[in-house]
């Protein structure tokens, strides 16, 4: 029951933001031009420094051991995600990516936070800095049907793969990040959940939301997402981190069980695609999730 508490606080919170966006667009205070200009200030600035931040925690021998561990095990789940999308969705791409990459940051992160602990949140670093540079090159490709986006070329140029490399080394290296420095990349980095909502509502004004409850496909993808991903998750994590790794396994669950993450709609638009379709099956997903998340976390 708490679960389902704190997952329904999440979900009315994210649809405030959402209503938010809703309102400025047929205020006309946010036209479709101006809502690329947010997309943009989402990827090259917030999500960057999102990442950034996640990896400016003191290095202990425990922790290393704990990231490095979490890294490999979230890699692989990530990867398994990305296998089981395209074996389901390879011709329908806007579906593809959205049900690859979970919204691990918005929805399965302050989940974590409330169930297990603020430690615990550690330990989904990797799963996030890898989920957002996969969205931004694998993702771009698949969307865009561009291999140029994987090129090594085109991936040490995103700024998303910049700053997961520089996370990294800061992490590693453990040199001390300036007060002022931090301070900056932390408050850029508060806005990604409220940002990314806003622009989703700021699609939602666009799009005929009617159509969410009545479309097939939706339904479809949000069941690999919500219900076939999390359940193979579970397998593989209980093969392998359960007994001797149990923080890590809950915490890279949860994540891995979230529903569809919002930027595969903000790329879309980046990219000239039909964003409204990817808009209808986040929020379905998303309201879908209040059933299938708490079933996750009894498993757990």
């Amino acid at each position: 029951m708490e679960t389902s508490i704190i997952i329904l606080k999440q979900l009315v919170i994210m649809f405030i933001y959402m209503a938010v966006g809703f309102a400025l667009y047929r205020a006309k205070l946010v036209t479709k031009d101006s809502s690329k200009a947010l997309a943009n200030l989402l990827i090259y600035a917030v999500l960057p420094c999102v990442i950034l931040k996640s990896f400016c925690v003191e290095r202990t021998p425990d922790n290393t051991r704990g990231l490095l561990i979490s890294l490999i095990a979230a890699f692989l789940l990530l990867l398994m995600s990305i296998v089981i999308s395209y074996g389901t969705f390879r011709k329908r791409p806007v579906d593809n990516i959205a049900v690859a990459f979970s919204n691990a940051g918005f929805m399965g992160l302050p989940l974590v936070t409330a169930v297990f602990g603020a430690d615990y949140v550690f330990y989904a670093v990797g799963f996030v800095a890898f989920l957002n540079s996969l969205q931004a090159t694998y993702g771009q490709a698949v969307l865009a049907g561009d291999k140029s986006y994987v090129s090594p070329k085109a991936i040490f140029k995103n700024p998303i793969v910049i700053s997961t490399i520089l996370g990294l080394a800061v992490f590693f290296t453990g040199i001390p990040v300036p007060s002022i420095l931090y301070t900056a990349v932390n408050s850029l980095s508060l806005m990604n959940g409220p940002l990314a909502m806003v622009i989703i509502g700021v699609y939602m004004a666009q799009a005929d939301m009617k159509s969410m409850f009545t479309d097939r496909n939706g339904y479809i993808a949000s069941a690999v997402r919500l219900i076939v991903i999390p359940a193979i998750s579970l397998i593989l994590i209980k093969l392998s981190l359960a007994l001797p790794y149990p923080e890590i396994s809950k915490t890279l669950l949860i994540v891995a069980s979230a529903p569809m993450g919002s930027n595969v709609a903000v790329y879309a638009q980046k990219l000239d695609m039909d964003y409204t379709y990817a808009v209808k099956i986040v929020c379905l997903s998303t309201i879908l999730s209040l059933v299938t998340m708490p079933i996750v976390m009894m498993f757990i």
